[in-house]
């Protein structure tokens, strides 16, 4: 796969950069997402790759799945969050008590979009039986 992808003049895109920028996992040239993570229209979701014509919902309920990965993500953060607030001084007290529920509910509204975004990323990248990356299924490049 090496020779093929240096012969076709197609450049080598890593796992990580692919799935940090939101790119098809099988070609990771196509967008999977259109506009940014915080933009007004950014959560529409393409529905093939543009570049090798990936299907991104492989079966009908698909993305029910990243719903336990966003699930995941939001704790990961709110934890985060918490514990950052107790090491920059708020105690955690019963009088301190809604601070951190308003932070709790502050950090699961502002990563939202994020959550849901990476969410669908990781199902594709990493959860995805039989989706790996093949450079040559891409049908044209943009010069």
């Amino acid at each position: 796969m090496e020779n093929n992808v240096a012969h076709n003049n197609i450049p080598k895109v890593s796992q990580w950069s692919g799935l940090v920028n939101c790119k098809c996992p099988r070609c990771r040239v196509g967008n999977v997402f259109t506009g940014f993570t915080y933009s007004p229209k950014s959560q529409k979701m393409q529905e093939v790759c543009s570049a090798c014509g990936l299907k991104f919902e492989r079966e009908p309920g698909y993305f029910y799945v990243a719903m336990f990965v966003s699930y995941a993500l939001n704790c990961a953060e709110m934890i985060a969050v918490c514990i950052a607030a107790y090491i920059l001084g708020l105690e955690l007290t019963k009088e301190h008590i809604w601070y951190y529920v308003g932070l709790i509910i502050a950090t699961s509204l502002v990563f939202a979009p994020f959550n849901f975004r990476y969410s669908r990323m990781i199902l594709l990248y990493w959860l995805s039986p039989g989706l790996h990356y093949e450079p040559s299924r891409i049908k044209h490049m943009k010069s």
